[in-house]
């Protein structure tokens, strides 16, 4: 069992940055882990991923250029750092943790789900 906690979200502006954190704990954090954002009314949708190692990333269209994912295994922590952020932005960021240590950009191949923080982007 994984338990993952999501942090730094928060309300910033356009062309703001934002760092967001998730914390795993519980069985060993060998498992390639995932960013997901939802809005209200649409399904979570893939944001990033990062492979165990660390090695291998894969970002959506949408986020390229804007947004890295990284880790520190060490502190079993995983990253997401957000700039240049737009309107469209605006959604409950979740990290989600698959079984594992490759990328997948699939909601369904992820099994652990953190709570979500909250990213508001305002003009």
């Amino acid at each position: 069992q994984v338990q993952l906690a999501e942090s730094g979200g928060g309300l910033v502006q356009v062309g703001g940055s934002l760092r967001l954190s998730c914390a795993a704990s519980g069985r060993t954090f060998s498992n390639a882990m995932g960013w997901f954002l939802q809005s209200p009314g649409k399904e979570r949708e893939f944001v990033a991923a990062i492979s165990w190692s660390g090695g291998s990333t894969s970002y959506a269209d949408s986020v390229k250029g804007r947004f890295t994912i990284s880790r520190d295994n060490a502190k079993n922590t995983v990253y997401l750092q957000m700039n240049n952020l737009k309107l469209e932005d605006t959604a409950v960021y979740y990290c989600a943790a698959r079984l594992g240590g490759a990328t997948s950009v699939y909601t369904s191949e992820y099994i652990y789900w953190g709570q979500g923080t909250q990213v508001t982007v305002s003009s």
